[in-house]
């Protein structure tokens, strides 16, 4: 008699952690929410979005990191095109004036490795990488390397691109920001960031799917924005200024 040993059952795959953004049909669309330790990439649908698409992003990080630290890694030639952070404007969208850690990096292999650094922290709540224009290095391999380094840290990367098309990557979702209109707060003081927001790309799910989001800087979390024209002019979520401004709150890494 001849006895063929069955394989073991292979094990679960542990679930996947899932920030819940607090906008219920991106979630769903999302299998649960925005997914740790993969990456993410968030572009400006045009150059003029830019701060739009850095507000969704911001918003986005930290409300996935929680009360782990963040790490954003900007390119200096980001900086020169969109100036620096304040920390004012940083704990205007909830986030904690101590919990942040900006680096700027001279070049663009400088970036990259910092961010394969910064993922491989699991002490971290998420990595942003900020680039301005196509970057020939940020190719497919260098996409798989993020990936990998986030997979086994649980660390997620977001990838924020601004003047770039987007090109064959790893990422698990693909994002396209538009700036909207806030709604106007009585005495019409300027409202809530808002953003129109497009899921171009999912792995293992569903895409093209568009929402408005507004941001509530108390839960950490978006909800559904009004979809008719506001009285707010206000559209640029991150109060930014040059490099000459007021630095409260950054830090800078070499």
């Amino acid at each position: 008699m001849r006895i063929i040993n069955a394989p073991s059952p292979m094990p679960d795959a542990p679930p996947i952690r899932r920030w819940s953004s607090g906008m219920e049909a991106m979630d769903a669309a999302l299998g649960g929410g925005l997914a740790h330790g993969c990456v993410h990439e968030i572009y400006a649908t045009e150059v003029g979005d830019a701060a739009a698409a850095a507000g969704f992003t911001l918003g986005a990080a930290i409300g996935i990191a929680g009360a782990r630290p963040l790490l954003w890694l900007r390119s200096r030639r980001a900086v020169g095109a969109m100036g620096v952070f304040q920390g004012a404007g940083w704990a205007d969208l909830g986030g904690a004036p101590d919990g942040g850690l900006v680096g700027v990096v001279g070049d663009t292999m400088g970036l990259l490795r910092a961010a394969v650094d910064g993922l491989r922290c699991a002490a971290l709540g998420a990595v942003v990488v900020e680039s301005w224009g196509a970057m020939r290095e940020l190719d497919l391999t260098a996409s798989r390397r993020f990936a990998l380094a986030a997979e086994q840290s649980g660390v997620p990367l977001l990838l924020l691109r601004v003047d770039a098309a987007p090109t064959p990557s790893a990422a698990r979702t693909r994002w396209q920001v538009t700036a909207a209109p806030s709604q106007a707060l009585p005495g019409n003081a300027p409202g809530a960031p808002c953003f129109d927001v497009t899921l171009l790309r999912q792995r293992s799910g569903p895409s093209g799917q568009s929402w408005r989001l507004e941001w509530d800087r108390e839960k950490c979390q978006f909800r559904e924005g009004q979809n008719h024209e506001a009285l707010s002019g206000a559209v640029v979520p991150v109060p930014l200024d040059r490099p000459a401004a007021n630095r409260a709150g950054e830090r800078h890494a070499a």
